[in-house]
């Protein structure tokens, strides 16, 4: 066992050292394949470094031969493009000298027709004469090339007039009424363009105004563009004035026929004729509304034109040019019209006034369109119609108080009353001006407040104005009230007195009530229309008291006391004949009298008839009663001339000339 033990490790040392042997053996067989390995490397590096060195030294050979011969080339590639920009220089320049020659002919013969190409001949003569400037300006081609410019820039301005010239015309009457129509029936109005110029036209004509303002250096064409269209637009109201006489003459209706409208801005109601006057001044009226209506429009559509015609910072002041005659020719009508009032007035004729009334209230209700058309332009030319407005208020204002005034101190002739007395002329044409005033009653109170010291200024209202208003009606007819009351004096006859009183006043109650003059005249008098009815009952009563001198024959005063049978004494029976005659010729004589009178009035003629009739006719049958027994006289039918249906029948004839 102890030898066996100690054999294993011994073969096992020797298997071990061969195992390590052998290891040993392939390392140094590796070892030996790697040497020869990095040898044969080495040899390979040492042929590509002479190899890489070889082709280096070429390299550098090439390059010192290949770089002269690159750089000569691009030298030459230089020099090449050199020549091209010079020749292409040249010929550029060369153009220059060629222009005036090249654009002769187009030019010669003006832009008509071929705008465009006359515009590219221009800027080629613009360049040529910038080159001369700046490369050589003592060349007698400059001076060439700048006449060309000018002579080019002349007939653009030529151009630019020809075609405003040729092309504006002025707007035909029916569409300026169309435009400034307002149909009230209509929700959406349909507004009505005022085309001035053809659209190809316009493009051309703001394509040159765009040039002289940029090129042109060019301020002229402002001018030729404000008198033109200044002239158009002056002929285009005088032509609207011209239109609205002539169908107005003819037919009545100065309206477009096409669009038949209510027109809200302008009186829908004619101002009530003048007594003796014909309608020749209501369509002077009418026409000068109009006309104001269509200056607006107009202008407002002129301005947008300009708008796109005329630079920026000249617009205003070019409007302000533009509409100058038209504005100027309205405002002088409208002092004409003043003036024409003015005269009237020193000849007392009143009711010329009312034709400020329709304008003046036209020119108020349209001011703040006005104002906002003339917006921009000078002082000067925004006050023209305030100052026709204050102008106008003013001398209403003075027919007002003026024709309160001689209301009050019309004179009383015998020759100019009514024999019949009825209704006096003074109170139906004071009644007449007073209705007109009712279509312009804004108006009419503004007049009188415009009046008003500055320190009222602050309470000018509608209220306001219609209480002043209201109160110069009650004015007016508190003059005529105590104007009539003198007249009424003439008459000799208190009872022709009564009943020119009586109708007066009544046919002031009866037109009051018919008109809304009631109620204005309400405002600051509520008891109006009663102090009326208190006046004519008055007058009624001072009537029937001259009926008393017949009446009176009928009483019982000295009537004889007797019983019957007896025969009365010749002094008693003289007293019944006496009433009767009394009686008889008090009742002819009144008929006869009275008969001529008038009674306008068909109510209060046969109230006055049937009340007079009632009382006469009840005291005549009394008095018939009592003396239907006693025996007067042998000729009874001398005395018992009438019997009580005939006086029915004569009273029933009373205040009427055709009976």
């Amino acid at each position: 066992m102890g030898i066996l033990s100690r054999m294993i490790p011994t073969e096992d040392a020797s298997a071990r050292k061969r195992e390590i042997e052998e290891k040993l053996k392939q390392e140094q067989e590796t070892l030996s394949f790697i040497r020869e390995n990095l040898e044969k490397s080495d040899q390979l590096t040492k042929g590509m470094v002479s190899i890489l060195s070889s082709f280096e030294s070429r390299l550098m050979q090439l390059e010192n031969s290949i770089i002269p011969v690159h750089k000569q080339t691009e030298n030459l590639q230089r020099l090449q493009d050199n020549v091209d920009k010079t020749l292409s220089c040249m010929d550029h320049v060369i153009s220059y000298y060629h222009v005036a020659k090249d654009t002769d002919r187009i030019i010669r013969e003006g832009p008509t027709g071929r705008l465009d190409e006359y515009l590219a001949c221009i800027a080629k003569i613009q360049k040529a004469v910038e080159y001369f400037q700046d490369n050589n300006p003592d060349s007698p081609e400059l001076n060439t090339v700048k006449a060309r410019f000018e002579k080019g820039k002349e007939l653009l301005e030529a151009e630019f007039r020809n075609l405003l010239t040729r092309y504006s015309k002025p707007v035909p009457p029916i569409l300026i009424l169309d435009a400034i129509s307002v149909d009230e029936e209509l929700e959406v109005q349909e507004e009505v363009v005022l085309e001035h110029l053809p659209e190809a036209v316009l493009q051309d004509i703001i394509c040159i105004a765009g040039w002289l303002v940029e090129y042109g250096r060019n301020q002229d064409f402002m001018n030729v563009y404000f008198q033109i269209r200044s002239n158009q637009l002056d002929r285009s109201i005088k032509g609207l004035k011209e239109h609205f006489r002539k169908s107005s003459a003819s037919s009545g209706v100065p309206y477009s026929p096409a669009v038949q409208t209510k027109r809200k801005d302008t009186p829908t109601k004619k101002v009530p004729k003048r007594p003796g006057k014909d309608d020749v001044l209501d369509i002077e009226i009418d026409s000068y509304i109009h006309c104001i209506s269509a200056f607006v429009k107009l202008a407002q559509s002129e301005y947008a034109l300009l708008l796109e015609i005329i630079p920026e910072h000249h617009q205003k002041k070019t409007f302000d040019s533009l509409i100058q005659e038209a504005l100027d020719n309205l405002m002088l009508e409208g002092d004409n019209i003043v003036s024409a009032a003015r005269r009237a007035i020193m000849r007392h004729d009143y009711s010329a006034v009312l034709t400020i009334f329709p304008i003046l209230r036209h020119l108020k209700m349209n001011k703040s369109e006005f104002d906002s058309t003339l917006q921009g332009t000078a002082a000067s030319t925004k006050n023209k119609l305030p100052t026709l407005i204050t102008s106008m208020e003013t001398i209403g204002a003075k027919a007002l108080e003026e024709f309160a005034d001689s209301i009050k101190n019309d004179p009383d002739k015998e020759y100019n009353m009514p024999k019949d007395g009825t209704v006096h002329e003074l109170t139906s044409n004071a009644i007449l001006f007073l209705q007109q005033l009712l279509d312009f009653q804004e108006t009419a109170g503004a007049m009188l407040a415009s009046q008003e010291s500055s320190s009222s200024a602050s309470s000018y209202t509608s209220e306001f104005n219609k209480r002043l208003l209201s109160t110069y009606i009650c004015k007016v007819l508190g003059n005529l009230q105590l104007n009539l009351l003198s007249k009424s004096k003439v008459y000799e006859d208190a009872a022709l007195s009564a009943i020119f009183l009586h109708n007066n006043y009544n046919y002031i109650l009866k037109s009051l009530e018919k008109s809304e003059l009631i109620q204005l005249v309400t405002v600051t008098q509520k008891r109006a229309e009663s102090l009326y009815r208190e006046l004519i009952e008055q007058q009624i009563i001072s009537y029937k008291s001259s009926w008393f001198k017949v009446t009176e024959h009928l009483s019982e005063k000295n009537m004889p006391v007797f019983q019957p049978g007896t025969k009365l004494k010749d002094k008693e029976r003289q007293i019944i004949k006496d009433k009767f005659k009394g009686f008889n010729d008090g009742l002819e004589e009144l008929c006869k009298t009275q008969k001529g009178w008038a009674i306008p009035d068909k109510e209060q003629r046969d109230f006055i008839r049937r009340s007079q009739k009632t009382v006469v006719s009840e005291a005549y049958r009394a008095f018939l009663q009592r003396c239907a027994n006693i025996s007067f006289t042998k000729n009874p039918e001398k005395y018992h001339k009438y019997h009580p249906e005939h006086v029915e029948e004569m009273i029933e004839k009373l205040f009427d000339t055709s009976a």
